[in-house]
């Protein structure tokens, strides 16, 4: 029996949004990850089974490892069509915002959802959301977005309306959030979920060949490189530091998604805690990626440092300026924060 994270009242809410309009577009946040992408494709397809239009619509592309899902094709990406985009957005009796807790975190898409006159509700476990929504289904203690998009449909239409293809696209969001159920995943509640997903007739096993087996030649080579002349330990502090610039990310090609994933390497050692991962992606805009392992609150650090948060272990920020800059402030954080990451 799986625990209602959802209210009955916010449920009936809802069921009664659902039921009273027509057409429907789901976004979720920039640089969209497993999550972002599996649980909006999800609840995409559900709300076509139950005879509504419905689209997603992305701020930028998401990572080609992800291109196989059941209908990622059909995603409408801004940056690449912003008329049409635009066009659904305007044209929407409701949207869905997915994986996200404020409208700045849709980039470019932002100003266009925030104009639109359609309500917003949101579906998201990151805490703090803001207020600009006509309904919050906000649980930060769900794994995932992904996760509440199968309560959502469970609780709406019982688990007989899930199909194999939503299966699918919430396992991954569930699988890549979680670090492949390595973290953030010691509930019960999430395996009882994914035992309802592999009756669908999902293949778990698949799924995790198809994100985590499907790199390509650069991505390969880029992690050789990190491993051997970009990660640097720091052992006083329990943590470690790998650094990207532009110049070097556009020295190995690197495409969109090439980096996932890097930045839980160092957390293979012994006594590592805690993991920066700093990349320019272009001159002057740098993303910080962090990660860390048991109570260590990387959230708290992202907020304080880098203008960021996100999860307990997972979290992220930025910084506009030079790397130089970027790694002083870690290397503060890591001076703020030592006697946390050094606590038995």
């Amino acid at each position: 029996m799986l625990e209602w994270l959802i209210p009955q009242e916010q449920m009936d809410a809802l069921r009664t949004i659902i039921n009273e309009n027509e057409k429907f577009v789901v976004v979720a946040h920039k640089n969209p990850d497993g999550d972002a992408v599996g649980s909006s494709l999800a609840m995409m397809l559900y709300l076509r089974s139950i005879g509504k239009t419905a689209n997603v619509v992305l701020p930028n592309s998401y990572p080609e490892f992800l291109a196989w899902l059941p209908a990622a094709s059909e995603m409408v990406v801004y940056e690449t069509a912003e008329e049409h985009a635009r066009e659904l957005v305007a044209a929407a009796d409701v949207i869905f915002c997915l994986d996200f807790n404020s409208i700045p975190r849709l980039g470019v898409l932002g100003d266009a959802v925030a104009a639109a006159s359609a309500p917003k509700v949101l579906i998201d476990h990151h805490l703090h959301p803001e207020d600009a929504f006509l309904l919050s289904l906000s649980a930060p203690e769900a794994c995932s977005t992904s996760e509440l998009v199968f309560r959502v449909i469970y609780r709406l239409s019982g688990a007989g309306a899930l199909s194999q293809h939503m299966a699918q696209a919430i396992y991954t969001g569930m699988m890549t959030d979680t670090g492949s159920f390595a973290y953030a995943s010691n509930r019960k509640d999430i395996y009882l979920i994914v035992a309802e997903l592999i009756a669908t007739g999902i293949d778990k096993d698949l799924i995790y060949r198809k994100v985590f087996y499907n790199y390509s030649t650069s991505r390969l080579r880029l992690m050789g490189y990190v491993l051997y002349s970009k990660l640097k330990f720091y052992p006083k502090s329990n943590a470690a530091l790998i650094t990207l610039t532009h110049d070097e990310l556009m020295r190995f090609n690197v495409s969109k998604g090439d980096t996932e994933g890097l930045v839980n390497m160092p957390l293979q050692k012994k006594g590592v805690r805690f993991s920066c991962f700093l990349r320019e992606e272009l001159p002057g805009k740098i993303n910080v990626s962090l990660r860390s392992v048991g109570d260590f609150p990387c959230n708290t650090l992202a907020a304080e440092f880098f203008g960021g948060g996100g999860h307990k272990n997972a979290s992220g920020g930025e910084v506009h300026d030079t790397m130089e800059v970027a790694v002083d402030k870690f290397l503060k954080a890591l001076n703020a924060y030592r006697k946390e990451l050094t606590a038995e």
